[in-house]
């Protein structure tokens, strides 16, 4: 069954057409040479039978004799002929026995049978021949045997013997190892895709360090196995984590109402137990409402609505929002904007986002402090700061924070759901920005983009650098 596999396999189908082809390709290619090789022996022997007539019948007749005695016994492979008749077609000299019928007399050189006086074959060949009468009467006759490319075919079927079955072979094996070593990478792919839906999600591909279409996929696939593991991992604690982040507004609301239907005595003390119980309410809907908006980010169609965003109006509309809370808080907050700055996007989102990460900012930076929103910017890339002067987060918590409901143990006590970076960073991989969390004191926060300015041709070179202060939410 392998072996039919291994026949049938693609690979090798397309090894033999190839060197199906290149034999075809071999064999016109000696036929051209050989019919090219042919026709130059052929014209090169009739222009050397023409000059050989045309000297000996030059000659005095007296010599003529002679010059085909002496023409004859320099041809040591027998391929030369001649003959000497007189007009009556009576041999004079030569090896030709008689004049060859329908051999015209003008010079022209043809293909005939000649009688020859030796019969040196079964049968007499064709023989490129040329025949004269000369001024006396008497009729000359040279002629060459050009039966040499019989043996110039022999030499070149020989050649293509040995030099086109090999190649053919050669290439069987090369497609024969290709396909098994597909074969075989095929195979090992599959059982590791067959770990994986096992559940093994740490099991990725098999790569290696060439750039041939298939490595290039397995590095696709195990980037797409690491975003999923990630996403798994995630949605595996999540429902803890609603669970826990539920349980205790909701615990809290039902102990007040109970303990205010059982101690409540008055109308001011049922009010002020039923506000309570609205407030664990109020925070558990907070909590799916941020969940649901999560799931609205989430939604790649979203991105059809992209149009122009100017990021300058935004930092300028959210220090606008955020200037009365800071300085309830007694916290400086102002905005430094170079140049005007536009890139493709969603308005609201990428206001929500700035909007989040100032929040966070103003929320952690303690009284007496400095909250500051900075824009910069050139033809290609833009730079978006929010620097203040609170705790930040330290570098093992960097990418924790970016967890749903991930909340650290310094900020338990502060207001919160856990889910304000989370938003951020669904917003920032929705516009396909990158995220980076920097070190406290402060932090750092990168999103990479098209500035609106930048050619297409030269915007994957472009960006927007978002850096912020990475405080929990």
């Amino acid at each position: 069954m392998r072996q039919i596999q291994f026949i049938r396999s693609n690979t090798f189908l397309w090894a033999l057409a190839v060197a199906a082809a290149f034999a075809l390709f071999v064999v016109g290619l000696f036929a051209f040479i050989y019919w090219k090789l042919d026709d130059y022996l052929i014209t090169r022997s009739d222009r050397m039978i023409t000059t050989q007539i045309n000297f000996i019948a030059d000659l005095p007749s007296g010599r003529r004799v002679n010059a085909i005695s002496d023409h004859l016994a320099q041809d040591s492979r027998g391929v030369q002929y001649a003959g000497l008749f007189d007009a009556d077609g009576t041999r004079i000299a030569g090896n030709i026995d008689r004049v060859p019928r329908g051999l015209h007399l003008d010079g022209a050189v043809q293909g005939v049978r000649l009688d020859l006086i030796e019969k040196l074959a079964a049968h007499d060949p064709i023989i490129r021949s040329v025949g004269r009468r000369l001024d006396d009467g008497d009729i000359l006759v040279m002629g060459r045997n050009v039966d040499e490319t019989r043996e110039i075919s022999s030499v070149v079927g020989q050649a293509l013997a040995l030099g086109l079955l090999p190649a053919f072979c050669l290439c069987l094996l090369a497609g024969a190892w290709l396909s098994v070593r597909a074969q075989r990478r095929v195979e090992e792919v599959n059982q590791r895709v067959q770990r994986i839906v096992a559940g093994e999600l740490r099991e990725r591909l098999p790569e290696d360090s060439a750039d041939d279409p298939f490595a290039r996929l397995a590095r696709i696939v195990n980037g797409m196995l690491d975003e999923m593991e990630a996403m798994i991992n995630a949605l595996a604690g999540v429902g803890n984590d609603i669970a826990h982040d539920l349980r205790t507004p909701l615990t809290r609301a039902r102990l007040a109402l109970e303990r205010g239907r059982t101690h409540a005595a008055t109308l001011e003390q049922l009010q002020e137990v039923t506000d309570r119980a609205i407030a664990g309410i109020d925070q558990s809907l907070a909590i799916i409402t941020a969940l649901l908006r999560l799931t609205e980010i989430e939604d790649n169609r979203r991105t059809a609505g992209f149009d122009d965003v100017a990021l300058d109006e935004i930092l300028r509309e959210v220090c606008d929002v955020y200037e009365p809370i800071a300085e309830d808080k007694d916290i400086g907050l102002g905005v430094v904007i170079d140049r005007n700055v536009q890139v493709l996007g969603d308005r609201d989102l990428l206001f929500e986002a700035i909007a989040n990460l100032v929040d966070n900012a103003v929320k952690f930076t303690p009284p007496g402090g400095r909250v500051k929103l900075e824009l910069t910017s050139d033809d290609e890339t833009a730079l978006v700061r929010v620097i203040d002067s609170g705790p930040g987060i330290s570098e093992q918590e960097r990418e924790a924070v970016l967890r749903r409901f991930y909340r650290s143990d310094k900020m338990r006590n502060t207001p919160g759901v856990g889910l304000g970076l989370s938003l951020v960073a669904a917003i920032v991989k929705l516009h396909g920005f990158r995220l980076i969390v920097g070190p406290a004191p402060g932090g750092r926060i990168e999103i990479l983009a098209w500035t609106r300015g930048t050619p297409r041709a030269a915007a994957c070179g472009s960006k927007v650098l978002l850096h912020a202060n990475a405080n929990e939410m």
